[in-house]
C-alpha cells in the first residue's frame, strides 16, 4: 500500500467496490430505550397510585400525561435513530441511499457524469448528475466534508487508491 498519496479512510472495501456508510452516533440501543421508559412508567405509576390512594387523586392523571408525552418524545427519538446514508461505488455506478424515518430514497449515478462538491454553505457534500443532486454528510462531522468528497471524487475518477483505514466486509 506503499506509494498511493491519498488512502481512504473513510469508506469500507467489499467485493463489489467501496462503501461509506455515514450514520448517527446512537449510545442507547432501541431495546435500552424500552427497558428506561418502562422502569419510568413502573416508578411513576407507583407514585402517583401511592398518592391516589392518599387522597391525592390528580398526581395519578398528570403522572399518565407525563408518561404520553414521554412516550412521544422516545417514539420520535426512535423512528430517526436507525437514519443514515450509505454511498457505494461500484462497476459504472455510484448509487446514494438515503434512510430517514425508515423511508429510503435511493439515486443512482453514472459514474462518468457525476460532480462531487462540497457544499460550504450547507457544509454537506453535494453528488450531482444526470439532473438530479443529492446532499449527503449529515452524520458526519463537518471538519471531515472535504475528506469524504476528496474520496469519492477519487473513487468515482477510478483513480487507484489504497485503503488505509478501511474495514473489509
Amino acid at each position: 500500500m506503499e506509494g498511493f498519496k491519498n488512502p481512504i479512510r473513510l469508506a469500507t472495501s467489499t467485493a463489489d467496490g467501496l462503501v461509506w456508510t455515514l450514520q448517527r452516533n446512537c449510545s442507547v440501543t432501541p431495546a435500552q430505550l424500552g427497558i428506561c421508559f418502562g422502569s419510568l412508567c413502573l416508578l411513576s405509576l407507583v407514585v402517583g397510585l401511592f398518592f391516589w390512594l392518599q387522597g391525592a387523586v390528580l398526581v395519578l392523571p398528570f403522572a399518565a400525561l407525563e408518561l404520553l408525552a414521554l412516550g412521544v418524545a422516545f417514539l420520535i427519538h426512535a423512528r430517526h435513530a436507525a437514519d443514515r446514508e450509505r454511498i457505494s461505488v461500484r462497476g459504472g455506478e455510484l448509487v446514494v441511499e438515503v434512510e430517514r424515518a425508515g423511508r429510503v430514497e435511493r439515486s443512482e449515478f453514472v459514474r462518468d457524469w457525476v460532480r462531487i462538491e462540497a457544499d460550504r454553505r450547507r457544509g454537506l457534500v453535494e453528488v450531482t448528475g444526470g439532473g438530479r443532486s443529492v446532499r449527503v454528510g449529515r452524520f458526519l462531522r463537518t471538519d471531515l466534508h472535504p475528506l469524504l468528497a476528496r474520496e469519492l471524487r477519487q473513487a468515482v475518477s477510478g483513480a487507484q487508491v489504497s485503503l488505509a483505514n478501511a474495514r473489509v466486509e
